[in-house]
């Protein structure tokens, strides 16, 4: 069988793409096809990816064009319908905000749709950048977003069979696309010890004393609100660690305070070291689709306290694994810090546990189980 796997584009690398090199893995001999990728990226992420069949779209010949893919956006129409896959059993395309579902495939190819998020900036919700308030950009964006919107619906039937990362993500699907779909959890990376070994990790992972900082690991844009936890934690004085590079970097420097650090990017072997010492992990994301970086945290016996938005209210269960705050300021996300900090010692163990329980739903053993099920009773 001839298969083929698709992807918005790789040169940055985040949860969309580590779903996709999931994906790889699972289809080690699979072809892959994307707009344009950077070398460098690949080497970090994916050290063997010299071995792969890549093909980029032509697109990526343009000059600059790796810098300029979000303005030139409205090139995505002729990207996704120049690829040939004529010659492939089976098509596996992993879509974002790139829009990498609405290739054209034709019988029998089976093309099955691995669905990360409709396009944020054609749907209303928030975005890395406020490109409203730039009355040109403004302009040109709603022309521009206005033509892409109507393909992207119209090109979006052409899937056979639509996967989603979330309900949340079932529920846009259904609302943008009027298609129905199937949620299979993307894999998560959590250490390697389940059951007792686990448990038992956990219980000589000290008293809840020994651990004097929060963490949060997230892109530095403005849907991700930062701004959030270190208002609280220059509030309360509680030590704060931030892991994650981006836009306002300067700006969430600016205005933190001396308990609050930024360690930027971090190596996967550093994980166990950074998370070792967290109280919790915060997470004020707005309208996030799953969440990969608090359910990793998880995995590490960690308890998140997240807004209460989108993907989150599926993995955060209030008093059990965390906290789940209602209101985007951080009066509300302190209230539930106080109640997490006042658990007794036993309580607060248990919270553990029960967080490293939930990370093991989303595994990558169950993640290929239920793909590959999936795949094969679609090929029947």
């Amino acid at each position: 069988m001839t298969i083929a796997l698709v992807h918005d584009q790789l040169q940055e690398f985040g949860g969309a793409e580590r779903v996709f090199l999931a994906l790889k893995k699972i289809y080690p001999k699979a072809d892959v096809f994307t707009a344009f990728y950077s070398n460098e990226t690949l080497k970090k992420a994916a050290p063997d990816y010299k071995s792969w069949n890549i093909k980029t779209s032509w697109a990526s010949r343009l000059p600059f064009f790796g810098k300029l893919y979000s303005p030139l956006r409205f090139l995505a129409p002729f990207i996704w319908e120049s690829f040939d896959f004529s010659k492939y059993d089976l098509v596996i395309s992993s879509s974002g905000w790139y829009m990498s579902k609405n290739i054209k495939t034709t019988k029998p190819t089976v093309h099955i749709s691995y669905i990360h998020h409709p396009p944020r900036y054609l749907y209303g919700y928030e975005t890395a950048m406020e490109w409203k308030k730039n009355l040109a950009i403004k302009i040109y964006a709603n022309i521009i977003n206005h033509r892409l919107r109507i393909w992207d619906y119209y090109a979006s039937q052409r899937a056979d069979f639509f996967v989603v990362n979330s309900e949340e993500t079932k529920n846009r699907v259904k609302k943008f696309y009027k298609k129905s779909s199937v949620v299979i959890y993307p894999p998560v990376d959590i250490p390697r010890h389940s059951g007792k070994q686990s448990a038992s990790r956990i219980d000589s992972g000290q008293a809840r004393m020994t651990k004097d900082y929060y963490v949060t690991l997230s892109r530095l844009a403005r849907a991700k609100h930062i701004e959030i936890l270190i208002e609280a934690a220059n509030k309360q004085k509680f030590r704060l660690k931030v892991v994650g590079e981006g836009r306002d970097l300067q700006y969430l420097k600016n205005i933190s305070g001396p308990t609050i650090e930024f360690l930027g990017k971090i190596n996967d072997d550093e994980f166990n070291k950074f998370y070792s010492g967290a109280k919790g992990f915060l997470f004020a994301s707005v309208d996030e689709e799953f969440g990969i970086a608090p359910v990793e945290a998880m995995g590490y016996g960690v308890p998140v306290i997240a807004y209460n938005s989108g993907g989150l209210k599926e993995t955060v269960k209030p008093g059990v694994n965390g906290y789940l705050f209602d209101e985007l300021n951080s009066r509300s996300l302190l209230k539930e810090i106080k109640k997490l900090e006042s658990l007794p010692k036993e309580k607060y163990l248990e919270m553990r546990k029960n967080a490293r329980k939930e990370s093991e739903k989303y595994s990558f053993d169950v993640f290929k189980n239920k793909i590959t099920s999936f795949v094969n009773s679609k090929l029947k």
